[in-house]
């Protein structure tokens, strides 16, 4: 059977990575629509290497015509419509914060959680809305699950290094301009970012909330106590750097049962949709630029923390806009597909 799908947002840079993602994974579509604000309508959007769709409006668009939409136009576009879509009996897998963290929308990594998309359904409890997690939460709780299941996770502390085009492509630009003018002496005027962003970093993503964390290290709590274990104590610390593509993290897990770090490394190896690379030597592990471009959550830098009894160190990078984003959306949509919960 081939599925009619909606992609919202389909001009931006998530919007367009998913139409790619769906081609390159060959996604059972037997319609694509390309769907964003009147002001686009009649732009052409790439899907696959051949193929080229006119964009709809979104605002008049009939989601009893799509069995599944993949939603990356922002929250407050997420709020207005993913309703109606689900009413309508269209799936919904939102990539914004709007529904995140309510108790009757799943929140989803398939590697990681795919029974709990059953809970989306209307007649399970659900509003027929699965939700995306932030793109950092996504490629921590894919290194984090083998360790779970093996040795019982008890805490994760971890420092975010993450790329401009978490800002979306305004982000992006803003990171091209900034280094441009540096080198013929224009004035920079952070306008996306609260401070200059090239050859700097800031330590400051979302907005500040009462504890002096951002909403950003909240998100990464929450989601990772949603998706995996609310037992699991999470302390974030989210920076911004002067990178494109790509998001980094440094953790430090401490876990229940002792482990050997050999025996880490096979289990990381085993778990669907990492890849460890990690020699101790030069060049031996991975960064943003490698990451780019790629589907895998990439694992190196294992160490055991000396500092507590059952502690470990890895560094974690994954590109943003694609587990973080599209690719695990089209993943969702596999999983629903594959779980049979369509009609």
């Amino acid at each position: 059977m081939k599925y009619n799908i909606a992609v919202v947002g389909a001009t931006g840079a998530v919007g367009r990575e998913m139409l790619r993602t769906l081609a390159e994974r060959n996604f059972p579509a037997d319609k694509v629509y390309a769907l964003a604000s009147t002001r686009s309508v009649g732009r052409e959007v790439s899907y696959g290497d051949d193929a080229v769709l006119k964009v709809e409006a979104l605002e008049s668009f009939d989601f009893s015509n799509a069995h599944i939409a993949l939603f990356s136009a922002g929250g407050d576009t997420s709020k207005a419509y993913a309703d109606k879509a689900g009413q309508a009996g269209c799936i919904v897998i939102d990539n914004s914060s709007a529904f995140r963290m309510e108790d009757d929308v799943p929140l989803i990594v398939p590697e990681v959680n795919a029974e709990a998309t059953d809970g989306c359904l209307v007649k399970n409890g659900g509003r027929n809305i699965i939700a995306n997690p932030n793109c950092s939460t996504a490629q921590l709780v894919v290194a984090l699950k083998p360790l779970h299941d093996e040795y019982g996770v008890k805490r994760v502390i971890c420092s975010t290094y993450q790329a401009t085009s978490g800002a979306g492509q305004a982000g992006m630009d803003e990171l091209f301009n900034q280094t441009k003018g540096i080198f013929v002496n224009d004035e920079q005027t952070p306008e996306k970012f609260t401070k200059q962003i090239a050859f700097n970093v800031i330590p400051h993503i979302d907005v500040f909330m009462d504890d002096g964390f951002t909403k950003e290290e909240w998100k990464m709590r929450a989601e990772t106590k949603k998706i995996m274990d609310e037992s699991i104590e999470v302390i974030a610390h989210a920076v911004r750097v002067p990178v494109f593509v790509g998001h980094s993290e440094a953790v430090f897990v401490e876990t229940e049962k002792s482990f050997e770090i050999g025996e880490v490394r096979n289990q990381m190896r085993e778990q669907d949709g990492l890849s460890v690379i990690d020699h101790r030597a030069n060049e031996g592990y991975v960064t943003p630029v490698e990451a780019a471009g790629e589907d895998a959550v990439f694992i190196s830098r294992l160490r055991r923390d000396p500092s507590v009894e059952n502690g470990m160190v890895f560094w974690c990078v994954s590109d943003n806009l694609r587990k973080g984003a599209a690719l695990n959306s089209v993943q969702i949509a596999e999983t629903v597909v594959e779980r049979g919960l369509i009609g």
